[in-house]
């Protein structure tokens, strides 16, 4: 069993720590924020500032980011911060509302009846959220009956039922006939003469027609949002806190063409209270909060940047290239606190630095770890399980982070892509026109265009952005969004016939995973159309 000496000047301590138990603790790092309870999303909470400035302020906002970024985390601190000051919040996980989320992606059903249904089960789980509030506040409010009385016009007013009135016209027609005559006479007549004395006969014919009309129909849910928007206000005004908080999580979650329709509701409900505040995250790729009509200025649902600002992006804020040491001490304080949840903290590992001292052979090893996640908290937390294994009783090794990166990128990331051909395609194109001709880690793509191929490869994590709204040399007046292969991508190339010649410098023991280089990105752009036209030459 190894242990790591920390001997006096350089970590201040006397004591040995054990590096398998070490190890252990890093394999059974939870990896999903709602498996914590709360006081654990307090205590592995770890910012990174401004972050938690720009999503604690009073302001209705989006906050993107890809999965894995702590958006669920982020949003459970805050929640926290807000219930400590006494304000009311308001969690929701649109993965769980309702009870048959199935009817969302239900194409047999009008859009109408989807939306609404979706609109309605919000509303009840904010309902639900809202009444342990209401029963605190019964002991405290200037007028407890009016607390019942405001919750009863809630769900009255999310509750309206309708009938979808259809009109069916019965129409009924009789009819009768009826001959009289004098009957001797009649018959000599018409015996002898053939004749038919109308004087002496009597015919008569009578009809009738009715019409009658019926109405049917089915209950239908219907929302008024001017008396939504009433009911809530006067709730909030009766709880006696000074704002309420959504917090809107899994937003992406929600079928596309739905999304319009619920920030809808919540432009004309929740926004207009002084008292209310919106925070949503979100995907930024699979989202769509506006729905554009076809007069002047009309839409449904939010304008980022007029109705709530989108002026946060956890995808920026722990980029290794863009702030080298910000990234570095906030992976460090996240693998520390999680660490320090454990079931078996070593007394002797007191520091963030004892830890990362105590478990890699050096700081650069560690620096290596950090760009390796590529700014991802998650797949922090799975790279450090991986390379616990991997270097099990051991400290932790360049050649350890390397191996362990490639095995995570074969795993998890690059299992997204196995099940679609273009994927796999255009992957294969970006890392054998940028990698391979063009030698360069990343590449320029136009900003101003939106190419879902390109997305999805970014949402699987298997490229990342370096950086927003750069120029290129030889185009001016364009801009362009600077993208990167992940680093598991640059291992798992090495020693097979894709190895990308020249880019890596190689020996038995290490490979050196290229840097970014501004000089060779500026050179090498890619657009669309050649994306398509190179995949299709393939």
């Amino acid at each position: 069993m190894q242990f790591a000496t920390k001997t006096g000047d350089a970590m201040g301590l006397t004591d040995k720590v054990d590096v398998v138990s070490l190890q252990k603790a890093f394999i059974n790092f939870s990896l999903r924020a709602e498996k914590y309870t709360d006081d654990m999303v307090v205590d592995t909470f770890v910012d990174s500032a401004p972050m938690m400035d720009l999503l604690s302020n009073a302001n209705s906002q989006v906050v993107y980011g890809r999965r894995g970024t702590g958006k669920t985390h982020a949003l459970k601190f805050v929640a926290d911060l807000v219930a400590k000051r006494g304000e009311i919040p308001v969690y929701m996980d649109l993965r769980s509302i309702g009870s048959n989320t199935s009817i969302y992606n239900d194409t047999s059903k009008s859009l109408a009846e989807r939306s609404t249904q979706l609109i309605n089960d919000v509303l009840q789980a904010v309902l639900a959220s809202l009444y342990p509030c209401a029963v605190a506040a019964l002991d405290t409010a200037r007028h407890p009956e009016q607390v019942a009385v405001r919750l009863d016009d809630f769900q009255t007013a999310i509750s309206s039922v309708k009938i979808r009135r259809t009109i069916e016209r019965e129409t009924t027609t009789s009819s009768e006939n009826t001959a009289k005559a004098g009957g001797s006479l009649a018959a000599t007549l018409a015996a002898a003469a053939s004749v038919t004395a109308s004087a002496s006969a009597e015919a008569t014919s009578k009809s009738a027609e009715q019409s009658r009309a019926k109405t049917v129909g089915e209950p239908a849910l219907h929302i008024d949002f001017g008396s939504v928007q009433a009911a809530l206000t006067g709730l909030i005004e009766v709880l006696g806190a000074e704002r309420v908080w959504l917090f809107i999580d899994e937003w992406s979650e929600v079928p596309l063409e739905l999304q319009p329709y619920l920030a809808d509701l919540l432009r004309r409900t929740v926004l207009p209270s002084p008292r209310c505040i919106v925070k949503i995250a979100a995907i930024e790729h699979r989202s769509n909060f506006t729905l554009r009509g076809t007069g002047r200025g009309e839409y449904t649902g939010v304008e980022l940047g007029a109705d709530m600002s989108a002026s946060l992006n956890l995808d920026d804020f722990l980029v290794f290239d863009a702030d080298e040491q910000r990234s570095i001490q906030f992976f460090k304080n996240l693998i520390f606190r999680h660490y320090s949840k454990s079931e078996n903290v070593d007394p002797a590992v007191r520091t963030a630095e004892d830890l990362i001292h105590a478990l890699f052979t050096q700081v650069n090893v560690f620096e290596e770890f950090v760009r390796a996640v590529e700014g991802v908290p998650r797949d922090a937390l799975n790279l450090a399980a991986t390379v616990a294994t991997k270097a099990f009783n051991n400290k932790i090794s360049m050649n350890h982070v390397r191996e362990a990166a490639r095995d995570w990128y074969q795993r998890d990331k690059a299992s997204v892509i196995r099940g679609s051909d273009h994927l796999s395609d255009i992957l294969m194109v970006v890392i054998n026109e940028v990698i391979g001709r063009r030698r360069a880690r990343a590449f320029l793509f136009p900003n101003n265009v939106r190419d879902e191929t390109i997305e999805d490869l970014f949402d699987a994590r298997l490229l990342h952005i370096l950086k927003k709204n750069v120029s290129a040399k030889d185009q001016a007046g364009k801009r362009f969004d600077v993208f990167k292969i992940d680093y598991g991508c640059y291992v798992d190339l090495i020693n097979t016939g894709k190895e990308p010649k020249m880019l890596f410098e190689a020996d038995d023991e290490l490979i050196e995973v290229p840097r970014d280089d501004y000089r060779s990105i500026r050179r090498a752009i890619l657009t669309p159309e050649q994306l398509r036209e190179i995949a299709a030459n393939r």
